[in-house]
């Protein structure tokens, strides 16, 4: 294989794995609908990328079907000319997940699969086992603050930690070595259509682990996963498990406590991105990175130095007058844990909220959860629904979530146009932006106006 050309490859997991290849030494050419900064960093890195779905802009390097893999997102619509075109002439093609697939079938595959948590348990333990005497390589779905990228690569180490997708059964093609399951909260509905059916998947998931491997499994799931022989299954969460927290200290700012584990106790832990909720994460991720054989030492160091991921709790102006965050939750229930991190911190502050729904079939399935959340808080605005790959559904809009908020609550309703206006008012101590959709494009112009 001399060249691999990317459908989609400005995603968060495409583009880490157009960085393997780049590294790899293997041209690499692609397609996305816009630019991003990760398209700009991948031209500057030696992709070949265009933005127009047109067959005749596909560089050269990639017109040999025997010499080129082609590496398709399932958000491509089936009508996608340059999908279509591969297709057609018999290219190998294969799914983000089946690439993954093989690195798992060549390498320890360390991987975090959940609804919510996934992306910064997987992104913890990358940092430990990259900071341990260990190394890993890794897939990641966000960008780490510590390294400003969402790929590590090792050419020593045996392990590669991935962030495992239920997004259309993706994780089915891997197979791993250790995997976490962090929460089975029912999402993507459009895709499975009931809970039942998400859960089995989750189910099939625990089956793929190989014989010696370990199974790590939160101790709130309603999983039954499938029995393996030969795979240890391990529990854990903040307070009970086989790993769990003792000597929680959360205050001034700053989260310690000290892990309990079935492998080796480790004392005075204190988290670098000091939210409630990454003590169950960090649990999840000291546990993969204790089974892959990363000392106590070596763990409560990173656990420090980790700075977080972009988007996931995102601190963008922290000041003794004013806090805003930004926060890629999308799910109902990453939203509760979200602005329960967030009282906790600043339990005598104003709160106010802006969420962008993400999905209209998201939005049809769990306007009520939505609601329920956001009552947590005092003052909540809700942006348009973003639709990423969906066309509207008729009577679904943000006005769902809006009428079944609680009785008294302070809401409004907002194009995202009209988002800089909703924060002049200042009527707030502690912002936080909430959506997977475009709502982080106005991250930096809401952090201008408040610094100013």
């Amino acid at each position: 294989m001399q060249a691999v050309y990317f459908i989609g490859i400005g995603g968060i997991g495409m583009s880490a794995i157009a960085r393997y290849f780049l590294n790899s030494g293997v041209f690499v050419g692609g397609y996305d609908k816009t630019p991003s900064a990760l398209t700009e960093t991948l031209e500057k890195e030696g992709a070949v990328i265009h933005y127009e779905d047109n067959v005749s802009l596909i560089p050269q390097e990639c017109l040999h079907k025997d010499d080129c893999l082609v590496v398709y997102t399932p958000a491509i619509p089936g009508t996608h000319s340059e999908l279509n075109y591969f297709k057609d002439n018999g290219y190998d093609m294969q799914k983000r997940a089946q690439v993954l697939g093989t690195l798992t079938r060549s390498l320890k595959g360390l991987c975090a699969a959940g609804t919510h948590g996934k992306t910064t348990t997987s992104s913890i333990a990358a940092h430990i086992l990259h900071q341990s005497h260990i190394g890993c390589n890794a897939f990641l779905g966000g960008i780490t603050k510590n390294y400003g990228t969402n790929y590590i690569l090792s050419k020593d180490s045996p392990y590669v930690v991935i962030e495992a997708d239920e997004f259309d059964r993706s994780f089915h093609w891997l197979t791993p070595w250790a995997t976490v399951i962090t929460s089975t909260d029912a999402d993507h509905l459009d895709i499975y259509g009931t809970e039942e059916a998400y859960l089995e998947s989750f189910r099939k998931y625990t089956s793929l682990i190989i014989p010696g491997g370990s199974l790590i499994l939160h101790t709130d799931l309603k999983l039954k996963p499938a029995p393996q022989e030969g795979v240890r299954t391990y529990t854990y969460s903040r307070e009970k498990g086989d790993f769990h927290a003792r000597n929680i200290c959360i205050g001034n700012g700053r989260i310690t406590f000290d892990l309990v584990s079935p492998i080796e106790d480790i004392s005075d832990i204190e988290l670098g991105v000091p939210v409630a909720i990454n003590i169950d994460n960090g649990i999840a991720a000291m546990a993969l990175v204790q089974i892959a054989g990363a000392t106590a030492d070596e763990i409560r160091k990173a656990m420090l130095s980790f700075g977080g991921v972009d988007r996931r709790f995102d601190f963008h102006v922290r000041r003794e007058d004013m806090v805003y965050i930004s926060d890629y939750a999308h799910h109902p229930e990453e939203i509760r844990q979200s602005i329960l991190s967030i009282k906790q911190l600043y339990n005598d502050r104003r709160i106010k909220a802006i969420f962008q729904p993400h999905l209209y079939s998201r939005t049809q399935d769990f306007y009520k959860e939505f609601a329920d959340a956001l009552s947590l808080l005092d003052n909540v605005v809700l942006l348009d629904i973003y639709p990423a790959r969906e066309e509207p559904i008729p009577g679904v809009t943000s006005q769902l979530i809006y009428d079944n908020l609680r009785p008294g609550i302070r809401k409004s309703l907002c194009h995202k146009e009209d988002i800089l206006d909703c924060i002049k008012e200042k009527d707030f101590d502690v912002l936080v932006t909430l959506g997977a959709g475009d709502i982080e494009n106005y991250a930096k112009e809401i952090t201008d106006i408040l610094n100013n």
